[in-house]
């Protein structure tokens, strides 16, 4: 089938929405119509190349949509459904098979590689601009879905279905970076009542972890920021206290506040600096959860990680995505997860200037919203 896609041609280049072809679904895939997508920093470092993707590629990896058709094997999705869309594991593996899909051994393959598991491609160019047969694959399948599309294949274990009654457009950002902070949050830290968190950084990731705190009852929710707007929204959606980075100290704040130091930190900015701040601000048997990849030049002194502190890595919140998603959209439902708050919608046309919105920081969520109707 025909499908109109927004590709990315060269590193930084302008994406650009062409018609391309689309597979048939296999008899493990769904073909899913998009209603609206998120757009996540992901995205941009792909685009850019700080991941590094084979160009050209249809990226997006927080779509909604509505499922058209599935394939034969497929029983747990029939066309109609509302869906929403999350990241690819291959199911088979040790990480998989114990319930952590996020740590699959095969992740990079399955969500960066451009191809199905199996390396084939569903998505091609058929034509060059003067009419000439093409048949020309392009690199997809990004977390196994391609959101920056019209439509998109993907399978029963990234397709999860949500109930009709709640709006896809809202629900687009759930697929990634709100399940991602949500899930470091109430999955990975299991933070408990009462439990004080920092969270370096409320972009997307940020807001979804400290919504999550604000619902496991933590007593303190300390967000930290540069920009003054986001650390006032942050007030609104559950933080206790909040600190400028600017202004100071980061440390010296944070223990001003929890003089013992907090029980966990997540931090979301992948800057150097933050990891020191994030283990110092620590009470003793605290964690620490990283989830934008870090850096190369941050290191946590041995002597820092004494009494019982931890640093550790957090992949897509540690989250099974048809599990916690439902259990997210529920939140939403009932007022205590209020995504509404945090997302700006583009037409998909827009998507250049919603990636621009995005970079600057006028924006926290840019949610892309395709033509057509919702059922």
């Amino acid at each position: 089938m025909r499908i109109r896609a927004a590709v990315a041609e060269g590193q930084s280049q302008p994406l650009v929405i062409e018609e391309l072809e689309l597979d048939e679904p296999k008899d493990d895939e769904v073909l899913v119509r998009l209603v609206a997508t998120g757009i996540c920093q992901t995205d941009a470092h792909a685009w850019h190349q700080r991941i590094p993707v084979g160009l050209p590629y249809v990226l997006g990896h927080e779509g909604a949509g509505v499922v058209e058709k599935v394939g034969k094997s497929v029983e747990a999705l029939q066309p109609g459904d509302h869906v929403v869309l999350s990241f690819q594991s291959c199911g088979r593996c040790e990480p998989c098979l114990g319930g952590h899909p996020a740590y699959c051994d095969q992740a990079f393959t399955a969500n960066f590689s451009g191809a199905r598991l199996d390396g084939s491609r569903g998505v091609r160019r058929s034509r060059t601009a003067d009419g000439e047969i093409a048949e020309r694959e392009i690199n997809a399948h990004f977390f196994g879905q391609s959101s920056f599309a019209t439509h998109a294949l993907t399978s029963v274990s990234n397709t999860v279905k949500v109930p009709k009654d709640a709006p896809l457009e809202l629900l687009a950002p759930l697929g990634c970076g709100l399940q991602t902070g949500a899930g470091a949050v109430m999955n990975s830290f299991a933070l408990p009542a009462g439990a004080s968190i920092a969270v370096l950084g409320v972009g997307a990731v940020g807001f979804g972890a400290l919504m999550a705190a604000r619902v496991a009852c933590a007593a303190k929710i300390i967000a930290v920021d540069v920009q003054a707007e986001r650390l006032a929204l942050a007030e609104e959606l559950g933080a206790t206290h909040t600190i400028d980075a600017r202004q100071g100290d980061v440390t010296a704040a944070i223990r001003e506040i929890a003089p013992r130091g907090v029980d966990f930190v997540l931090d979301t900015t992948g800057r150097p600096e933050m990891l020191g701040h994030a283990v110092a601000s620590l009470a003793s048997m605290g964690q620490v959860g990283l989830v934008a990849g870090g850096s190369p030049e941050a290191a946590a002194p041995a002597a820092e990680l004494a009494l019982g502190k931890s640093v550790a890595g957090i992949v897509q919140g540690d989250a099974v995505p048809q599990r916690f998603i439902p259990q997210l959209v529920e939140l939403f439902q009932s007022g205590r997860f209020p995504v509404d708050r945090l997302v700006r919608f583009y037409d998909f046309e827009d998507i250049n200037t919603a990636f621009a919105d995005a970079a600057r920081g006028d924006v926290v969520k840019p949610v892309l919203r395709f033509a057509g109707p919702v059922s």
